[in-house]
């Protein structure tokens, strides 16, 4: 995530965040929007807004929980007509100092790396004295995004399919059987 940049940040000086939960409210404007929009390679953005909590976690990291709410318009894949899509999002994120012992990913005897599909995710690295909430949450409503949006009731129309005369191939004998035929007459 720290390699891309994300048209919509919110900046949290780490500094600020103690063992007691701090409410951040984010809500995306206009401008942010129509960027987040052509980021994300749709319509529109016509709400982005999260309600989050942020605590301390394990000494030097922050812990990040809440809900994340969008409005999307996309363009379907049948008939490009809009699409509009309602996203509501339960958010978890840990976020660690860039060198942590905490961001190591375990490892066995062997050296191979251990991830469990179904357990958390590897915390978020972060530079300096901040973290970015703001990119955080556009990466939520990203994964979140149907990549095939299809209007209700939205099918392909006929089909052109070929049948069997169609499919049967010509022999190639006949086409010499009649070049014979020419040659005699």
């Amino acid at each position: 995530m720290k390699d891309i940049k994300v048209p919509f940040a919110w900046e949290v000086r780490v500094g600020h965040i103690s063992a007691n939960p701090v409410s951040v409210s984010l809500k995306a404007d206009e401008k942010e929007r129509a960027a987040l929009a052509r980021f994300w390679e749709i319509e529109a953005v016509e709400k982005l807004e999260a309600d989050l909590q942020l605590t301390r976690w394990k000494r030097d990291g922050v812990k990040m929980k809440g809900i994340v709410r969008a409005r999307i318009e996309q363009a379907c894949v049948v008939s490009l007509e809009p699409v509009f899509s309602d996203i509501r999002e339960e958010v978890e994120v840990v976020f660690v100092p860039e060198g942590s012992k905490l961001a190591r990913i375990p490892a066995n005897d062997s050296g191979e790396m251990i991830l469990d599909p179904d357990g958390p995710d590897l915390p978020e690295l972060f530079t300096g004295d901040s973290i970015d909430v703001g990119a955080a949450v556009a990466e939520q409503v990203a994964l979140a995004i149907d990549p095939y949006p299809r209007k209700p009731g939205a099918s392909f129309g006929e089909r052109i399919e070929s049948t069997a005369t169609d499919d049967k191939k010509p022999n190639p004998f006949a086409v010499l059987q009649g070049l014979k035929g020419k040659d005699q007459g």
